[in-house]
């Protein structure tokens, strides 16, 4: 079956793997040490961030280490982004109807406001 970095990402538990593994490369015990569900689950989670592409198990002896490869991370930066401007602009108009209305609020004489409790 074929994965994207998006369902990597989806599940907390790959997310925290990830991190783990983000400033140095683990082996696959030590990284299940870190969690309070089995081994296999673990497995499954690795072998998910594998087959997305963001985890790369290497050989080191009887030890297989878990090292990070986050340059496939960059799609989920590149989708997050598209949206990025449309926000900017929205919350930059909201700012400025804000400012136009607290500017018009500000000119009223203190009989024409609105009473505030």
């Amino acid at each position: 079956m074929r994965r994207d970095v998006f369902q990597a990402i989806a599940d907390p538990t790959r997310r925290e793997i990830i991190g783990l593994i983000a400033h140095q490369s683990l082996n696959l015990n030590t990284v299940a040490d870190n969690f309070d569900i089995s081994r296999p689950a673990i497995s499954k989670h690795i072998k998910i961030l594998t087959q997305c592409g963001l985890l790369t198990i290497r050989q080191k002896g009887r030890d297989r280490y878990c090292e990070a490869n986050f340059k496939k991370l960059s799609e989920v930066s590149d989708w997050v982004e598209q949206y990025r401007s449309f926000w900017n602009n929205k919350l930059d108009a909201l700012g400025d109807f804000l400012d136009k209305e607290n500017a018009e609020n500000n000119k009223m004489s203190p009989k024409d406001k609105p009473n505030e409790k």
